[in-house]
């Protein structure tokens, strides 16, 4: 690590004059020097630094103040840079990333490709990729006791989207309780599928700008927005975040995105008849699973693994008890 720095801090310095001519942020460093490009990201401990054909990182220890050329409202995301510290920061199936705060449209652009429309005998809903290797999140009541499972990805092309279905579909856990199942496309070839960041549900707030992506009735890639109602709706045992965003038959497994396009929820169930009554499985839950995904390993000639209640012994001693009885007696 500290080789890279060192290499990085020698390409600030020759790159540092090539890009002062052009309107840019400027970053004055502690020994008196300085450094202009745009900057993409201003974390806690470091500065992320555009310098046009290579991306610095510059640890805030070292600067002595910054500015923009121009408001940062809408500044691009980082993809490679963060999804590399994702990846050694969690060292798991999925990927975090304190990702910027877009607009819908470019949220919507930079993550689309990652959901997915899972069919099986049973119906249609959706799902998306949180890694690159084909592994996928969707709700267990879309392939409850099914293994037939096909799904459908929308790649990119210059004049849409363009259709792949993929057969060879492996079901790796699934937790019936929280309703989550974890799939892996195991024929994706050549094919590197785009996926998603997981959020962090703590720092949800009523009232937050949130979208999901999904199937709903069969209507392939339907994006639909509204806002946080509540964090914390108690359902039979659990805890769901309440969306106004229309969910209907067919969104369940897709992702719901906040507004820097993180996952924040998986949408699994929405009352038809009433608009405005969204919920979403909080991201807390998913982690859990799928940082768990061994204790709910699918086993196919056991395809009830998961949960399995046992019965009380039965009783034994069939006559009143105590305090019946000197009730009669009174």
């Amino acid at each position: 690590m500290q080789g890279i720095l060192t290499n990085k801090w020698f390409c600030l310095a020759l790159l540092a004059c090539f890009t002062a001519l052009c309107a840019a942020d400027t970053i004055v460093l502690k020994d008196g020097k300085s450094v202009t490009g745009d900057i993409l990201a201003d974390k806690e401990e470091k500065l992320y630094v555009d310098m046009g054909i290579t991306v610095l990182i510059i640890p805030k220890e070292r600067v002595l103040k910054y500015e923009y050329a121009y408001p940062a409202d809408e500044a691009e995301e980082l993809t490679e840079i963060l999804a590399e510290e994702a990846e050694v920061s969690t060292g798991h199936l999925y990927r975090t990333a304190d990702l910027k705060e877009t607009t819908m449209e470019k949220a919507v652009e930079r993550f689309s490709e990652a959901v997915v429309k899972v069919t099986s005998p049973a119906g249609t809903g959706s799902g998306f990729f949180i890694n690159d290797d084909g592994h996928l999140i969707t709700n267990y009541h879309v392939i409850e006791k099914e293994t037939k499972i096909e799904i459908t990805m929308f790649i990119k092309t210059d004049d849409g989207f363009e259709k792949k279905e993929f057969k060879k579909v492996k079901i790796e856990a699934f937790n019936p309780f929280v309703d989550l199942a974890l799939l892996k496309v195991e024929d994706l070839g050549e094919i590197k599928p785009n996926y998603v960041y997981l959020g962090d549900v703590s720092e949800l707030q009523v009232g937050q700008k949130v979208f999901a992506i999904g199937n709903p009735l069969g209507l392939e890639r339907t994006v639909t927005n509204g806002v946080i109602s509540t964090t914390n709706r108690a359902f039979e045992g659990l805890i769901y975040l309440q969306t106004n965003a229309d969910i209907n038959p067919g969104n369940s497994g897709g992702p719901l995105f906040n507004m820097a396009g993180e996952v924040i929820g998986v949408t699994n169930m929405g009352y038809i008849f009433y608009g405005g009554l969204g919920f979403a499985i909080p991201i807390n839950y998913v982690k859990n699973f799928i940082d768990n995904r061994e204790s709910f390993a699918f086993d196919k000639n056991n395809p009830n693994t998961g949960y399995r209640y046992l019965q009380p012994d039965p009783r034994r001693n069939f006559s009143d008890p105590n305090f019946l009885s000197e009730k009669k007696e009174d």
